[in-house]
């Protein structure tokens, strides 16, 4: 057994347990990277579009799961900056927290919130709470690699993981590419536009590689179902297709991409904002890509 199929299937079997049904409502989003507000920060162009689908989101009663590298910690040493650039998105992963519609994992960018210490540390910095009723809230939060989404009255499940697992360099040795991350290539980009060789979502051939390594998984496991993220790339199947699903990433040109669960059926969807000619106003809309899709056709 290599050792990608070994880190795949410890995902798997550690997967938090989270059971759905048909008036389950949830939303997938992945691959933020939320920075400091600098030139490097990826996710400032889509801030005002993530935060108003999260604000339709939470009034809609939809749990968010986040499917990794939420949090851009290879070019930006500290939280602290990321924070304060991104508070109001911060504020918003707060109040999914507070209706216990929140499940946040880690990715390789973020991969230091696997220990649940880093995390304490964090909480304790930036969300103090006021009195000690939002103490039990507040400090409940915890980071999972992987969700095991059971369906109400079937033995079928989905596989929820960032995607990371399937790319050996970005799991095993995720500390080496951050360090090239970090101290070249981030300079790099800035001077001459060069691409960033250690990431998928920027490397065709690598993102055919871990695709390619989630497929032989899938197929070595009877064709179980996965949403994931990690290589940018949306992907949604036909029924009779590998069920690989990929939500894309909140990093596109002036859109995010992702994934809605609702009534057990399935869709990838996409925000943008244009501007209305009538108004002259910016909009922000929401269309469906592909679906919705009943899931027991992928299970």
């Amino acid at each position: 057994m290599g050792i990608i199929n070994q880190i795949l299937n410890k995902a798997y079997k550690n997967a938090e347990i989270v059971d759905i049904n048909i008036n389950s409502k949830i939303i997938f989003f992945s691959d933020l990277h939320k920075g400091d507000n600098s030139y490097a920060d990826d996710f400032k162009q889509n801030m005002k579009i993530y935060n108003h689908a999260l604000q339709n989101y939470f009034k809609k009663g939809y749990t968010y799961i986040e499917l990794g590298d939420g949090i851009e910690l290879w070019e930006n040493k500290s939280f602290a900056p990321i924070y304060h650039a991104h508070k109001s998105t911060f504020e918003l992963l707060k109040l999914f927290n507070s209706k216990n519609r929140l499940y946040l994992l880690w990715g390789n960018h973020d991969m230091e919130f696997r220990d649940p210490i880093f995390v304490e540390k964090l909480r304790n910095e930036f969300f103090l709470p006021k009195n000690i009723a939002d103490k039990n809230i507040l400090f409940n939060l915890k980071y999972y690699e992987s969700l095991l989404l059971k369906i109400e009255k079937t033995n079928k499940n989905i596989f929820v993981l960032h995607g990371h697992q399937a790319d050996y360099m970005n799991y095993v040795h995720w500390k080496f590419h951050r360090f090239f991350v970090r101290y070249f290539w981030k300079n790099m980009q800035k001077w001459f536009g060069i691409r960033d060789p250690t990431s998928p979502a920027k490397n065709y051939k690598g993102l055919i590689r871990v695709e390619k390594k989630l497929n032989n998984w899938i197929v070595n496991n009877n064709n179980q179902m996965i949403i994931c993220g990690h290589t940018h790339r949306p992907r949604f199947p036909d029924p009779g297709e590998l069920p690989h699903f990929n939500d894309g990433s909140c990093v596109h040109p002036h859109s995010i991409i992702g994934i809605e669960i609702v009534n057990l059926k399935i869709s990838l969807i996409k925000w943008y904002e244009y501007l209305d000619e009538k108004t002259n106003k910016k909009i922000m809309k929401k269309v469906i890509l592909e679906g919705p899709t009943d899931i027991v056709k992928f299970i």
